[in-house]
């Protein structure tokens, strides 16, 4: 499964070489050219990385980062600054702001990758396996199917996307309109209650033979691969 990855900069010929860059690694990218933008789109789509700006139109990213760090919800996310700010000092600031790692411009494109791979690999190993486990759930990326308790499961295309990002982060809860965001994309117009509709059906699926019931329900929430 490919990563969510948020890039907030406001120089346009970074952001069409950010964007080509990374989608030819398979990532799917979204950006925002402000930290207002940014902070908005981060709450709402909860992507898998950051990779920040420090200089920005409205505010820094320093405070962008320490205001990611802060939330709960998101507190968990990578972020990698890229900046033109190469002095050790500022390095040193963009660290005790909670910077996971820091990158100055210039900077060489395989080393961009390699370091959001390796951010990727500490926060989300699930993210880059072949085979993805919760219990006694499986799904094997390569073939694109899923197994419970060894016994594989039918699932259509949606559910099998939506139960490969929740399987991402389990336990972890998503609103519907993050679910929206991730799973169908922002460009697609459909409703909330769309959401419920494939929940339904991937719950009514993984929980064959009336095994437990690993999909939670939090009210006024969202939902969650939980047990």
């Amino acid at each position: 499964m490919s990563a969510n990855i948020v890039t907030v900069e406001d120089e346009k010929p970074l952001i069409t070489l950010l964007k080509y860059n990374l989608e030819k690694e398979g990532y799917k990218v979204k950006n925002a050219e402000t930290g207002q933008e940014a902070l908005q789109l981060i709450k709402n789509s909860i992507p898998d990385i950051v990779v920040l700006d420090w200089m920005l139109p409205d505010f820094s990213g320093i405070e962008i980062c320490k205001q990611i760090k802060r939330d709960k919800k998101l507190k968990t996310i990578p972020v990698l600054m890229l900046t033109a700010k190469s002095e050790a000092e500022d390095k040193i600031i963009g660290f005790e702001s909670g910077v996971d790692d820091y990158l100055t411009k210039p900077f060489n494109n395989k080393e961009l990758i390699l370091r959001i791979k390796s951010l990727l690999k500490r926060s989300k190993p699930s993210l880059l396996e072949d085979l993805a486990i919760f219990k006694d759930l499986k799904i094997d990326r390569i073939t694109r199917k899923v197994f419970r308790d060894d016994k594989e499961i039918k699932l259509g295309p949606t559910e099998y996307k939506l139960l490969d990002f929740l399987i991402k982060s389990p336990q972890r809860v998503y609103s519907r309109e993050q679910l929206l965001n991730n799973v169908w994309g922002e460009s697609i117009n459909v409703e909330n209650r769309t959401v419920d509709v494939h929940i339904r059906r991937l719950r009514k699926a993984i929980n064959i033979d009336k095994k437990s019931d690993l999909i939670r329900t939090v009210r006024s929430s969202g939902y969650s691969l939980d047990y």
